[in-house]
């Protein structure tokens, strides 16, 4: 549990937006930023529910704070063990395991990629980024696992960025979905943004921004489940789990987006999300005429859940 503080609205105030009154009673020792991470987690309560930033407080309301904990300001370097896929001077590219975060926020320790790859890198890696990012140009998802590229310097992180910003590349995504499509491929262009009940959701939404999609039948094991290719043309928050659920085929350990377990008796459902980033393909970003690309076995668990399903399903 993270350090708890306490705000009484005054009796004699006229009424306010919580995050409005909260922040200038503690703008001398507590940041804006830890308190909207408290608002963002569902951590600022009366009477124990949970407020939102613009709840209207009025006089005599008792409002409890959990803020979290201080986030470092600097990224030490740890022996983690990571695949490492390529290296050169500009860019390293790694099999991220699943179940790692990749970079240091509100909850982390010391077991980010980021820690992990400091060690590798011997701190060389871009900070372009920040500081607490260093060499990060995109992110996977904590229980996704697969092929990510980091810049090692200036120059290869804002080429990097250049590229994902402008689609120069191709991202190519294996997932084992719930149910079988009944046609082989297809294409899902709809606009992905923030759930407006649970803040670490996403829904489809017209307010949201575009989000393009294709998706390839690979596998199908009996009517239970599915080997799914998905190519990603942009890169919105959990948009493959998003879309193969607004389709009908949530991934399998996905519970976030709609699996239910109680589907595949004869089996034991995984307990994460059986999303995997295969391949990466893109123009080298210092080496004019040079191509990277990766492609990053699954993991034992994926593997293993594919044969499950071969020998259940036939």
């Amino acid at each position: 549990m993270g350090e708890i503080r306490q705000y009484t609205h005054p009796e004699d105030a006229p009424p306010s937006r919580a995050d409005k009154a909260i922040a200038s009673f503690f703008a001398d020792v507590v940041s804006r930023s830890r308190l909207e991470e408290s608002f963002k987690e569902g951590k600022v309560k009366i009477d124990g529910e949970p407020i939102v930033k613009k709840y209207e407080l009025r006089g005599g309301d008792v409002v409890e704070i959990e803020l979290p904990e201080p986030i470092a300001t600097e990224v030490n370097p740890v022996d983690i063990p990571v695949e490492i896929l390529f290296e050169d001077d500009d860019v390293v590219v790694v099999n991220k395991p699943a179940g790692m975060t990749v970079h240091p926020g509100s909850g982390t320790g010391e077991d980010t990629l980021v820690h992990a790859m400091m060690f590798h890198c011997k701190g060389k890696l871009s900070m372009a980024g920040g500081a607490m990012r260093p060499g990060i140009v995109h992110r996977l998802d904590k229980e996704t696992s697969g092929v990510m590229i980091m810049a090692k310097n200036d120059n290869a992180y804002y080429r990097l960025v250049e590229m994902f910003s402008e689609r120069e590349l191709d991202k190519e995504y294996i997932a084992i979905a719930s149910g079988v499509p009944t046609v082989r491929s297809g294409t899902i262009r709809k606009p992905i943004g923030r759930h407006p009940s649970f803040k670490t959701k996403m829904c489809i939404s017209e307010a949201g921004r575009d989000a393009h999609t294709e998706w390839y039948l690979t596998e199908r094991f009996g009517n239970k489940a599915s080997l799914i290719s998905c190519k990603i043309f942009t890169g919105r928050t959990h948009q493959i789990r998003v879309h193969l659920t607004d389709l009908g085929f949530p991934i399998m350990g996905d519970y976030t987006y709609k699996f239910q377990k109680n589907k595949f008796k004869e089996i034991t459902a995984p307990e994460r999300v059986m999303l995997h980033a295969y391949r990466l393909r893109l123009p080298h970003p210092t080496k004019d005429g040079e191509e990277i690309d990766i492609c990053a076995e699954p993991p034992k668990d994926f593997s293993d859940l594919l044969e499950t399903l071969r020998k259940t399903y036939f």
